[in-house]
């Protein structure tokens, strides 16, 4: 059930004494399934403060699933330690699996008023609003998980309400940074309180854990602001057709700019697609986008001109069932695009979707839709800290130990030479390492079992389970499928049936080939097997896979039905 090794009681040095300990279970190393550990050994017991607990979209490695997040077995195990569940922002990769994996865990949770809207939707949906109890701290407040004492810092991302998190214990202040970047104009919300982390640094900080998703972007980040301003002059240039702009849900600023925009040209505004629809919902009721007029129902946009008309849409990272991708695809109940429209992106791709989010513009050029992405215009700017914010908030806090977080091998080791050059010692983990931190230094200890759960249908099942590993090797294998009937006495009556989907056309020749050699075989099983239904069906799936032979050169999935007659 888990992807790293380690022992089920991941025997922790740490936990011979008093101390402090950092452990990411999802989120460092890859984008997405945010997951972070601390714990604090304390008068001989051990106290854990979980912060974040985030989904990750599947990519081109895990055709498999959809929708990803951490396995929290090894935190499972000591639920009973665990003080409470931290959320710094809204975002899915924060914040997503809560409704999936709080069952699991059954802690408080701690959010600001709009994490906390958002994820009461989520926990309606799932039937679990009244069984999670949910604490609102306002942004910068302080207060107490268990023995931490904690202080959210906000900071500016592509989310209202996003904070960093200062962790007070025995052992030295860590500075969680969660998602941030420096804007002098995020147009809603505060900018990033580099007062306050500069106050910390000032009092001496043991470690930063930190965002590493834009180390690798030079100079400084683009402010939100300026994107206003350039989607206002991009959507007033359109005279003609229907516009479309499609960006992260929960992007209220965004969302704001392009309502602004699209009252200064002269259009309505309408949204597409059901999460965009609840973090309006939730924006609205923190009495974020007051100004906003309420956007269009689908009946009244139907009674709008082409080009008075502005679409908000859903799918910006190319998900199958989002409403961009169906109206690509003409799947959409209602609505079409097509010549003389325009789609804009105000988005960027997340690493793992490029293809998706590429088939997607693919199929919309093809109707004859004009596709503007931030290659031709300034319609998007990251949430994310670049470089040089990174080098500023390192001048500030001063941290003695550095470790980067949230992002893949290529994003953690830019931001560790970052941290290197300025002064801090780093220190490089991946998911589910274990490690102590104090004055006197840190050291990796243990490993934690670590791994990934993929969400089917409702259910969540371990991407190295027999599910979704027979569903993989039926992706690139396809499977063969036998079934025969035997008399009483266990005798093979007729000729067996072979169906081989995604793998043979029925009416290959080879399919008679291996129906021909699976009957041959099947004569061959030994008496004393065919009145042992196991055994026989055993046997009979050996038989196959001889049948199947090398000229295939494939190793499918294979099963047989045994009829008795």
């Amino acid at each position: 059930m888990t992807d790293k090794a380690g022992s089920d009681s991941a025997k922790e040095k740490a936990g011979e004494k008093d101390g402090l300990s950092f452990l990411p279970l999802g989120g460092t190393g890859e984008i997405g399934m945010n997951l972070n550990l601390y714990r604090l050994r304390k008068d001989g017991k051990n106290y854990w403060l979980a912060v974040d607990c985030g989904i990750g979209f599947s990519g081109n490695d895990t055709p498999e699933a959809e929708i990803l997040m951490p396995d929290p077995a090894y935190l499972e195990s000591h639920a009973k330690d665990l003080c409470g569940l931290v959320i710094t922002h809204a975002h899915e990769d924060h914040l997503g699996a809560v409704a999936h994996l709080w069952p699991k865990l059954r802690c408080p949770v701690y959010a600001t008023p709009f994490a906390a809207a958002v994820l009461r939707r989520k926990l309606e949906e799932a039937g679990l609003l009244k069984d999670v109890p949910i604490h609102v701290i306002q942004p910068g407040s302080e207060f107490e998980v268990g023995p931490f004492e904690l202080e959210f810092i906000p900071v500016t991302h592509s989310v209202v309400e996003a904070q960093a998190l200062s962790i007070r214990t025995p052992h030295g202040v860590i500075v969680h940074t969660g998602d941030w970047k420096i804007d002098p104009e995020p147009l809603v919300g505060p900018r990033s309180h580099l007062e306050k982390f500069k106050q910390l640094g000032d009092e001496g900080v043991l470690a930063m854990v930190g965002d590493s998703t834009n180390a690798l972007k030079e100079g400084g980040s683009i402010s939100e602001a300026a994107v206003r301003d350039s989607l206002a002059k991009l959507i007033a240039g359109q005279k003609k057709g229907r516009i479309a702009v499609t960006c992260f849900a929960s992007n209220v600023a965004r969302i704001d700019s392009i309502a602004r925009a699209a009252k200064a040209a002269g259009r309505q505004v309408m949204i597409v697609g059901r999460s965009l629809r609840n973090l309006e919902n939730a924006a609205r009721e923190c009495g974020y986008l007051a100004d906003v007029p309420q956007f269009l129902t689908e009946q009244e946009a139907g009674k709008i001109d082409d080009d008075k008309l502005l679409m908000i849409v859903t799918g910006s990272q190319g998900e199958p069932r989002s409403a961009l991708s169906r109206i690509a695809n003409d799947a959409h109940a209602t609505i079409n695009f097509g010549e003389g429209d325009t789609v804009i992106y105000s988005s960027r791709a997340i690493p793992g979707n490029e293809k998706a989010v590429a088939e997607v513009q693919d199929s919309l050029t093809r109707n004859g839709v004009e596709v503007i992405t931030d290659r031709e215009a300034l319609v998007h700017a990251s949430g994310h800290a670049t470089s040089e914010d990174i080098r500023h908030l390192y001048s500030l806090v001063r941290p003695k130990f550095s470790i980067p977080t949230h992002g893949e091998w290529r994003h953690l080791t830019a931001h560790a030479a970052l941290a290197h050059e300025a002064g801090s010692e780093v220190v490089l983990l991946e998911d589910g390492d274990i490690v102590d931190l104090s004055e006197d230094g840190v050291e990796v200890v243990d490993t934690a079992p670590t791994g990934r759960l993929a969400l089917d249908a409702g259910r969540l099942l371990p991407m190295t389970g027999g599910v979704l590993s027979a569903r993989r090797r039926m992706l690139y294998n396809g499977a063969v499928l036998a079934s025969f009937a035997v008399d009483d006495e266990g005798y093979v009556i007729g000729e067996p049936r072979i169906s081989a989907p995604g793998l043979l056309e029925p009416e290959d020749p080879e399919v008679k080939r291996i129906q021909e050699d699976f009957s041959r075989a099947l004569d061959e099983v030994p008496d004393e097997l065919r009145m042992d239904e196991t055994a026989f069906r055993d046997a009979a799936r050996t038989a196959l896979r001889r049948a199947l032979g090398r000229k295939l050169q494939k190793r499918p999935l294979v099963d047989v039905q045994l009829l008795r007659v």
